[in-house]
């Protein structure tokens, strides 16, 4: 419940949704691509557009036309900091929401605290 929370919180911001977008935009122009420049099945090209903007890179599929190379190279070259942003902002926003979170349960306690210790209610 709580990665669903986290996953409407972060689509409600623009720049965001804005970054999701360019992602998926720039997977499906890789996967296309592949598709028909290699002949790859959709599932291999996605495959293979999904592991090489992240960088991993198994090995078990690579270009073998010398358009396809090419492509790949400018693949590269735009789409994994485009991708690797998208992963660094998603660890913000979940490192944001997870230290408001923690923030508040030590504003709670401290409430709690200062209210049992006057043992009368304080408005703080």
């Amino acid at each position: 419940m709580y990665l669903f929370k986290i996953i409407f919180s972060f689509l409600k911001d623009k720049e965001y949704r804005q970054l999701l977008w360019v992602s998926g935009l720039i997977v499906i122009i890789g996967t296309l691509c592949y598709h028909y420049i290699e002949g790859w099945s959709w599932i291999d090209a996605a495959y293979f557009s999904v592991i090489t903007l992240t960088t991993i890179g198994y090995g078990d599929f690579s270009p073998q036309t010398t358009f396809g190379k090419v492509f790949t190279i400018f693949y590269i070259l735009i789409g994994v900091g485009v991708v690797l942003g998208f992963i660094n902002t998603i660890y913000l926003h979940y490192k944001t929401q997870n230290k408001n979170k923690v923030f508040n349960k030590i504003r709670t306690i401290v409430r709690r605290s200062i209210v049992c210790a006057k043992n009368r209610p304080l408005l703080v």
